[in-house]
């Protein structure tokens, strides 16, 4: 039996005025995710325990059916297994944005104007963060370069007694009260201001209209997990699809085949053909498990883009449901899906949360009293089901 999950990530949200009161699941049109709803296990779950924070690393664990009480080490580790960097156990790691910063005041008084400085380009940020590296790398700690804005700080030998604060959680506020205590990072922060502000990428970004990426933003603390693979725990072999080291990172430290898609960005213009068609590939080559990772609406919630994060649904409907599902009949094999965000991005508030979330849990070979409600909030939660750890749904959509 193939098993898939598609992860919309941050899908879940609230009601929003612009919508007429709708929530972006209630207004995007979605008929695929629709059906599955209508004749699968709809309800609610909980990805995030108590006392954890609510991010994608914490959630995606959970859904991948990792408990995060037992095995989040922090976010940062994880990215560091996706980008192929080696970690001690005496090492530390930080997830390091690459910002956007109010340009007029002080370092400690300016305004967080984008965590993801307009989604910059790889090639772009590669060349910032060398620059970070070439200036202020030393034997203790040194940078390393990902996907577009994410990238990692590694500081050796150093304890984990960090409290950082996420820069997505503080768009268009002032930085004063969420800049790092430990005065090492601080300063590497401020130092970095000085080299990027005129870096010649960033003059030419100006020159384009797009927000200069003028400072690095270091977060995401962690050390070196220790997951155990996907097979020992489920006995299940697969592969993962996505555009984000995050969660290239779970795969690769599960054991799972990671699918790189030419033109995967993470973001409303990414190449959504492209991942389905990696998802098909693999399970016509194989692979009884498919994590496909969509990361366009947590994207379009950060930055309150409403028009965006309906058409991510949208496009996720289209061009990613749809042609697995069809791919999927066409073989007259049974298969499970699991369908879900991870956590909600609200549009209000521009960052996560851990309430919980609707899944849709479908099965080819089960026949029944279906639930006939399309795919919503309100709609799952009308059913009464509900599952308090999110790490229990994936033995539910691998039992056969």
């Amino acid at each position: 039996m193939k098993s898939i999950v598609i992860l919309l990530d941050g899908a879940a949200d609230t009601p929003v005025a612009e919508l007429g009161g709708k929530t972006p699941l209630e207004a995007a049109k979605k008929p695929n995710i629709d059906s599955l709803a209508a004749s699968g296990e709809m309800g609610m779950v909980t990805t995030v325990p108590e006392g954890l924070p609510p991010g994608s690393d914490v959630a995606n664990l959970a859904v991948f059916g990792y408990d995060p009480q037992k095995y989040y080490t922090g976010r940062s580790p994880l990215e560091a297994l996706s980008m192929g960097v080696h970690l001690e156990l005496s090492d530390t790691t930080f997830r390091t944005n690459v910002v956007t910063l109010s340009e007029d005041e002080p370092y400690e008084q300016k305004t967080m104007v984008d965590y993801s400085s307009d989604e910059i380009t790889t090639e772009e940020s590669s060349q910032l963060i060398k620059a970070v590296n070439d200036a202020l790398a030393t034997p203790e700690y040194e940078f390393f370069s990902g996907i577009s804005y994410r990238h990692l700080l590694v500081w050796h030998n150093k304890e984990n007694n960090f409290s950082l604060t996420p820069p997505h959680d503080i768009s268009d506020r002032k930085v004063t009260e969420y800049l790092p205590k430990d005065p090492v990072l601080l300063d590497l922060m401020k130092k970095s201001y000085e080299i990027l502000k005129d870096h010649p990428v960033n003059l030419e970004r100006k020159k384009r209209g797009l927000n200069p990426a003028n400072s690095i933003w270091i977060w995401g603390n962690g050390t070196k997990p220790n997951l155990a693979t996907f097979d020992e725990l489920y006995g299940v072999s697969g592969s993962v699809v996505s555009a984000v080291d995050l969660i290239k990172g779970i795969g690769k430290g599960a054991g799972l085949n990671i699918v790189d898609v030419i033109g995967a960005t993470g973001n409303v213009h990414t190449n959504f053909d492209g991942k389905a068609e990696a998802a098909v590939c693999e399970l016509k080559n194989g692979a009884d498990f498919v994590y496909v990772h969509l990361e366009a609406p947590d994207e379009a919630g950060h930055r309150h883009e409403i028009e965006n994060k309906v058409k991510a649904i949208e496009l996720i409907d289209e061009k990613i449901v749809a042609p697995i599902l069809d791919h999927l009949r066409s073989t007259g094999e049974a298969f499970s899906m699991l369908l879900m965000p991870d956590h909600p991005t609200p549009l209000a508030i521009r960052t996560h949360t851990s309430d919980p979330v609707p899944y849709i849990l479908y099965k080819s070979s089960e026949c029944g009293q279906k639930s006939g409600l399309s795919y919503t909030e309100a709609n799952a939660l009308s059913t009464g089901i509900v599952t308090e750890n999110g790490y229990m749904l994936m033995e539910k959509l691998l039992k056969k």
